[in-house]
């Protein structure tokens, strides 16, 4: 099945018939714990509630939920909280980690840390799906949260990752829109160059299984009739399904006008671990938390 909506991605998730266990890290929050609620009433996931018992059990009788159908873990602290999740993850009675009510840094400092052993082989890497009324399908923007400065090589690896679960959510041949100012290369902007460098190592077959355009500016990438308009003509303008940005600022600007301005609804995981890590901000809402455990559910398969 081809996923083009967030309604297509959590039915499709709650078909699935291992279903994943989230560990989650301080769930000692409201918006998270709605989430997981639910995720479990659909039957997307189960999940370990880690953290303050006391709380969270009186946050799960406000979301008019039974305590009694979660598993509980206490924790005194963050540290225990984060390390009692890795240790449920290695004995295999969770297969997904999910950041509650902390710190995304240290979060992610758990995730990255060798003595954990929660890396892949390959560069970790922040996909984040997106679906707005003025776009016509669902569609990704990659790295906008973990790696700051990426070089090439790290940028390929961010489109390769984001590329792979493009294509577990049905997209068969994911079309990539490498973002810069323009369409056109300047030696003075490295994004650009990098972008033009990903296009070649696509011409030549170096990266496969998708269609690179770069560089392209976003109003090209998002926009048949600009396309039209400015005469460019490519398979990837106006349809792109990711929107490889050149670095974190600039990503981290578009996510925000996405959702702030333009009212997109979000999910987001990290890739290139070994289980599926959902971290999204503070601030989102329940949906999108909902959202973003149904990603990582179709990603942990």
């Amino acid at each position: 099945m081809k996923i083009t909506s967030f309604a297509d991605l959590a039915s499709e998730a709650a078909k699935m018939t291992k279903k994943t266990v989230v560990a989650v890290v301080q769930a000692q929050d409201e918006h998270t714990l709605d989430a997981i609620v639910n995720a479990k009433r659909e039957h997307i996931v189960d999940a370990l509630l880690i953290g303050d018992e006391a709380k969270i059990r009186e946050l799960l009788a406000h979301l008019g939920a039974d305590a009694g159908d979660f598993e509980i873990v206490p924790a005194a602290s963050q540290e225990e909280a984060l390390k009692l999740a890795v240790e449920n993850i290695h004995a295999g009675r969770a297969s997904a980690i999910m950041k509650g009510k902390l710190e995304s840094a240290d979060f992610l400092r758990a995730v990255v840390t060798k003595e954990n052993n929660l890396r892949g082989d390959g560069k970790l890497s922040l996909v984040g799906f997106y679906e707005t009324k003025a776009y016509h399908k669902l569609f990704a923007v990659s790295d906008m949260g973990m790696n700051m400065t990426p070089d090439l090589d790290t940028k390929r690896a961010i489109l390769e990752n984001a590329v792979g679960l493009l294509r577990k959510l049905g997209v068969g041949t994911p079309k990539v829109a490498v973002l810069s100012e323009s369409e056109k290369p300047n030696a003075k902007i490295p994004a650009s160059v990098d972008a033009a460098e990903l296009k070649k190592l696509y011409d030549a077959g170096e990266i496969a299984g998708c269609v690179v355009e770069g560089p392209i500016s976003f109003d090209l990438a998002t926009s048949a009739e600009a396309a039209k308009i400015k005469g460019y003509d490519s398979p990837v303008a106006g349809d792109a399904d990711l929107l490889l940005v050149p670095d974190i600022v600039s990503g981290n600007i578009l996510v925000k006008c996405l959702t702030g301005m333009a009212g997109a609804t979000t999910a987001g995981t990290i890739l290139g671990a070994k289980v599926p890590v959902i971290m999204m901000s503070r601030s989102a809402e329940a949906a999108d938390k909902f959202y973003g455990i149904a990603l990582a559910a179709v990603a942990a398969q």
